[in-house]
């Protein structure tokens, strides 16, 4: 299937590691161009290197999106340095595990109103992108385990928060054709990852998990990255306000 997004200028945050470095991946190797940003400096100055060494577009700066006005000015030199936006992924996670004061915290600054504050900042370069194709689009990374909670905890409070921000956004924004959707990937394996640190500290949680995904065994970064590129594509032009599961069946709930 041809996506269509050879030439779409896209907006990644989060995009050094797992999914998110997966998604960029991706969308550079579709013929998209690409900004990404995450907190490291040395992780986004390696990762561009690479994407570059292999011809892809792809360029980055170290922003941490709890500082509005840091955020702001990425996207504003994002969108000045490819002339325009076409698409944003907004990939946030303070891996508030927990229901510390700390997680509750990390968790409203970097999941929550990192991304409202990201799409804030890009709806004006989105508008002017969805004026002269008809389609523009937000993807936001969320989690299933907002459909499974074992126990209560921040990470899950706020990215149950994410999808409901997804749908109202995709209602508000359908007239101005900016498509908004979100995906929530299970059980995702990445050696630097969540479930790779549980694997190494933590094996009989991790076989646990394991045993209960009905695959037999975790996703993989790129098999999320599918879904959610296939998302911001053309392609799914008349989708929007959908929430995926990636999770190979691990959560119970049914979705109707």
């Amino acid at each position: 299937m041809e996506l269509g997004l050879k030439g779409k200028r896209v907006l990644v945050t989060g995009g050094t590691r797992g999914i998110g470095l997966a998604i960029v991946r991706t969308i550079a190797q579709e013929g998209g161009r690409v900004v990404l940003c995450a907190r490291n400096a040395q992780q986004v100055a390696e990762t561009v290197a690479v994407f570059q060494q292999q011809g892809l577009a792809v360029s980055g700066s170290a922003v941490d999106i709890t500082d509005q006005n840091a955020l702001c000015a990425w996207v504003e030199n994002a969108a000045i340095e490819m002339g325009g936006i076409d698409v944003l992924v907004a990939n946030p996670s303070a891996l508030g595990m927990g229901t510390s004061p700390q997680d509750w915290q990390s968790g409203y600054e970097v999941d929550l109103m990192g991304t409202v504050h990201t799409i804030e900042a890009a709806q004006p370069y989105l508008e002017k992108a969805a004026l002269r194709t008809d389609d523009a689009a937000i993807l936001i990374l969320s989690s299933a385990a907002i459909a499974e909670a074992d126990t209560e905890s921040a990470y899950g409070a706020f990215k149950a928060a994410l999808v409901y921000h997804a749908k109202g956004a995709a209602r508000r924004l359908a007239s101005k054709k900016i498509r908004v959707n979100s995906v929530s990937p299970g059980t995702i394996y990445a050696d630097d990852g969540f479930w790779g640190s549980v694997k190494q500290h933590m094996p009989e949680m991790y076989e646990g998990y394991l045993k209960r995904n009905p695959l037999g065994r975790m996703g993989s970064p790129q098999e999320v990255a599918n879904t959610a590129v296939f998302l911001c594509s053309p392609a799914a032009s008349f989708v929007t306000g959908a929430n995926l599961i990636v999770d190979g069946a691990f959560t119970s709930r049914v979705n109707y």
